[in-house]
């Protein structure tokens, strides 16, 4: 007989960065997790972004509610000390961040400059490690850490850029860090959604070009929305997919199975 148990949230806790407004894929994700039953912690990037986040933190209960800028050292740490406080446990982490420079997003990688590389490898890349490490201890009974990447990672995308490589190197630390956490219980996934509108978008030059070609070439003939990627990671953190880690899980309707 199936356990429907397993496919809920009810009682864990769980931490979510990245939420940026109301078309974030991070609030897409959170959404889900609290319908599901979890209780979260959420950050938001500054105080300018606070007023767009805070009502979404209402909208969540999140009882935590907290800055996190990757550039700023001792936030993030900070983070994880108000979890081990007024928690002490953690159960799933998400980490929605990703940042290049204007100058080396939107030119040839052959000519991005060593520190707009490091850069973008620090806040996309290393910053997931850095969780992943901080979050360890906390995860006492198991738990689930998840990134997001996107095709680029793969296959060459027109005007991606930068990002390709840095979403490369982060898939290969997650299945990383996979193995190295898995005996402990946590897993770990690389979320990879279709082209969506989201205010990261917005930074890649002829998005909306990007975005015609997949609704005419995927599978199923649409795009993702934040809700579809909310779900299938949400089912990821439930103990019904305690059996699944260290892939890249597309929600792409089908697009990267596609020449």
């Amino acid at each position: 007989m199936i356990d429907l148990a397993r496919t809920r949230l009810d009682g864990k806790y769980g931490l979510v960065t990245g939420i940026a407004n109301e078309h974030s894929i991070a609030w897409g994700c959170a959404r889900a997790f609290r319908g599901l039953g979890a209780t979260l912690a959420v950050t938001y990037l500054n105080d300018k972004a606070r007023p767009f986040v805070e009502p979404l933190a209402r909208q969540l209960e999140a009882p935590i509610f907290l800055p996190l800028d990757l550039r700023i050292p001792g936030q993030l740490e900070a983070v994880f000390d108000r979890i081990a406080q007024s928690w002490g446990r953690l159960d799933f982490v998400l980490h929605s961040i990703a940042y290049a420079p204007k100058e080396d997003l939107r030119g040839r990688v052959v000519d991005c400059s060593k520190e707009g590389f490091l850069l973008a490898m620090e806040i996309s890349c290393w910053s997931f490690i850095r969780m992943a490490k901080l979050a360890e201890p906390l995860m006492t009974d198991g738990g689930t850490l998840f990134c997001m990447t996107y095709y680029g990672s793969q296959m060459v995308v027109e005007h991606y850029g930068i990002m390709g490589p840095v979403k490369a190197a982060l898939e290969s630390a997650s299945r990383y860090l996979a193995a190295e956490l898995g005996p402990k219980g946590i897993r770990v996934h690389a979320i990879s959604p279709g082209p969506l509108k989201t205010r990261a978008a917005s930074g890649i030059p002829e998005f909306d070009e990007l975005l015609h070609k997949a609704q005419a070439k995927a599978p199923v003939r649409s795009l993702v929305s934040i809700e579809d990627v909310g779900l299938a990671t949400a089912f990821l953190a439930t103990d019904a997919a305690r059996l699944i880690t260290g892939s890249v899980i597309y929600v792409d309707g089908g697009y990267h199975i596609i020449d």
